[in-house]
């Protein structure tokens, strides 16, 4: 056995390959076999990936945190350099560090080498740039062959979420694959049917595919956007008539793949000058003290903690006393549904459009099957649930469903 199914998600990433008993998920930390899309650069040791890497920032060690890395893919980003302590690195590179190091466990697991590779891949990695996307596609197949992977392909992610669907049905049936992932949302609809599992082509069960890039990740942009970065000046006036507090900076300090950027030292500098010139100087101190002490990605973490809080309980407070004695904000989940509604909506918009393509009617659908961490939300499942109100909603596994498929698609194509 030599070929895996590879997930590299935005926020998670999975290994999966065929054992003894079919299919199954390579442990990829621990026994856990979901494993956090994070690296981490210790100034004066080797690298460490997934709840380690997060662990070891959040401890407050000195280094370099990066986090939904997938994010670069198909941005002008991917081929700059970032300082990684004294050293520049592309971000392809990083990527490429996180990747072998997925692959090595995954290889420890199987028990040998894992040289042939089905990557999954959303449906657009960029909206409505089809030579971006390819591009996008390009460099993560490349990255792949630099770590050892001599033979790879690429299935599109809820057609692979399709596949471990597949093995619960009895019959046939329509089933639409709604897979809202940290970056993007990707649908499909497929004919289900187990009978059709073993075919090697399944073309013309696949109707339509349809994706667009926003997920989880935007959430906690938005979540932080409007519930935080108030408390930090974001909106706040200038003492200089009808200037405010520039956007940029907020916006990159609630992007995870933008947080370093501020860490260059000159933006530093330059939120201290605005502090003088603040009308509510004390907001922008608590700024420059985020920036300052680079705790920008515990601070994006907490964000995301807390929209997965609310999604359980309905309510929490967020504690932001690293930026001051006592400092906190309340979050209830009318916040998180009016802030990112939009979103919501935006997501489930894509539903009509894949219909459309596949020539049916929402009440032809038999079966909707969610998967992706975003599905916990439930205004985004109340949201796509609608599109199609007579399907059974089926849950898939929230982080494993797609490598799942993906190791099945790997074992019809390579064997």
């Amino acid at each position: 056995m030599t070929a895996c199914g590879l997930d590299f998600g935005t926020s998670n990433t999975t290994l999966g390959f065929i054992g003894a008993d079919g299919p199954r998920l390579a442990p990829l930390e621990g026994a856990a076999d979901t494993l956090p899309s994070a690296i981490f650069f210790p100034r004066s040791a080797e690298p460490l990936v997934g709840r380690a890497a997060m662990a070891a920032y959040v401890s407050g060690e000195q280094g370099r945190l990066m986090r939904a890395l997938k994010s670069v893919l198909g941005t002008a980003l991917v081929d700059e350099t970032t300082s990684v302590g004294r050293l520049r690195l592309s971000f392809r590179a990083v990527i490429a560090a996180f990747l072998g190091a997925v692959k090595a466990r995954g290889e420890a697991a199987a028990g040998g080498a894992l040289n042939q590779v089905v990557l999954g891949r959303p449906v657009h990695f960029v909206d409505g740039d089809a030579a971006g996307d390819m591009r996008a596609q390009d460099v993560l197949g490349a990255i792949a062959r630099e770590i050892g992977f001599t033979d790879l392909s690429f299935q599109f992610e809820p057609i692979a979420a399709s596949l471990d669907y597949e093995r619960q049905v009895a019959g046939e049936e329509l089933a639409l694959i709604a897979d809202i992932g940290g970056g993007t949302s990707d649908f499909s609809i497929v004919r289900i049917a187990r009978v059709h599992a073993s075919q090697s082509d399944r073309a013309s069960d696949i109707l339509a595919n349809e994706g667009v890039r926003v997920g989880g990740t935007d959430f906690d942009r938005q979540l932080s956007l409007s519930m935080v970065m108030p408390l930090l000046g974001h909106g706040s006036p200038l003492k200089r008539k009808g200037l405010s507090m520039p956007v940029g900076i907020y916006q990159d300090l609630a992007t995870w793949s933008a947080i370093n950027r501020l860490y260059d030292g000159k933006t530093a500098r330059s939120i201290r000058e605005l502090e003088r010139d603040a009308e509510r100087p004390h907001l922008v101190s608590r700024l420059a003290r985020a920036v300052e002490d680079e705790r920008g990605h515990s601070l994006a973490l907490d964000v995301e903690t807390a929209k997965i809080r609310v999604a359980e309980a309905g309510a929490t407070v967020l504690d932001l006393a690293v930026l001051e004695a006592g400092l906190s904000v309340g979050i209830a989940h009318e916040d998180l549904v009016r802030h990112t509604g939009l979103l919501a909506d935006r997501i489930a918009g894509r539903i009509a459009s894949c219909l459309a393509t596949a020539g049916l009617k929402a009440d032809d659908i038999d079966a909707l099957f969610l998967t992706g961490g975003s599905t916990r939300l439930s205004h985004v499942r109340a949201a796509i649930c609608t599109c199609v109100p007579q399907a059974r909603v089926i849950e898939g596994d929230t982080f494993g469903s797609v490598g799942t498929g993906l190791a099945i698609e790997a074992s019809r194509r390579y064997g």
